[in-house]
């Protein structure tokens, strides 16, 4: 359920509850009144508590696209951590939720965080290489790895030679840049593990901090491929 789901669920609820409040009358059995108070008036706390979790601690995610194949599958749900990004900025490796890019809609996205402000990142030979160090990914079958070539210069990310669509990328001006091969401070480099049908960094830019919803750190469902990820 989403939080605007609930959001109409609790104002249907608080609608009934008013209802009772002003015309008592309306359910003429007193022991059927205070039955149909008391659960709702339970349903109203519950659902209270419930969206200030959603909002402020933990979130549920649906997965809608194979982006992030093997490691996530279309159709699993699972549960990010929205109050960890509120102490802590996310880490490499890590499976992030966020907002994407506002000309790539309003869904959120789920990819995994490849390269933090300050890092160097290319790709050369389907391999990814942060400050000069090859990154070991054995999450990733060798099918997965990308079939493009990728270099942060120039205050821009290269693809294969040429610099990344303008009209869709997020990439800030050079004064926001510390150097120009260099993700800028406030800024990170996504991934999904399904590098070549992945709709990421690659082609739409850096995403910016505030643009994180929360660490997704548990697939509950189907239950038989529930699991802690990496």
């Amino acid at each position: 359920m989403t939080p605007s789901i609930l959001i109409a669920v609790l104002c249907v609820l608080a609608v009934a509850r008013a209802v009772l409040w002003i015309a008592p009358n309306a359910i003429s059995d007193d022991k059927s009144r205070a039955v149909a108070r008391e659960y709702l008036d339970a349903f109203l706390i519950a659902g209270i508590v419930a969206l200030l979790l959603m909002h402020y601690v933990i979130r549920t995610f649906y997965i809608p696209s194979g982006s992030m194949e093997p490691t996530l599958k279309v159709n699993d749900v699972l549960l990010a951590s929205e109050i960890e990004y509120r102490f802590s900025d996310p880490k490499d490796g890590q499976i992030a939720v966020f907002e994407p890019p506002p000309q790539l809609g309003t869904t959120d996205f789920i990819k995994r965080v490849m390269g933090a402000p300050g890092d160097k990142l290319s790709i050369h030979n389907g391999i990814v290489i942060r400050n000069g160090v090859p990154v070991s990914e054995p999450y990733l079958p060798a099918a997965n790895h990308p079939d493009y070539e990728l270099e942060i210069k120039g205050y821009d990310i290269w693809v294969d030679g040429i610099p990344v669509d303008p009209s869709r990328a997020q990439i800030p001006p050079k004064k926001d840049w510390q150097a120009p091969d260099r993700i800028p401070n406030g800024w990170y480099f996504m991934m999904g593990d399904n590098r070549n049908n992945s709709d990421d960094s690659h082609l739409w830019g850096f995403l910016r901090r505030d643009q994180f919803v929360g660490h997704a750190f548990l697939v509950f469902w189907p239950f038989t491929d529930a699991r802690l990820l990496r």
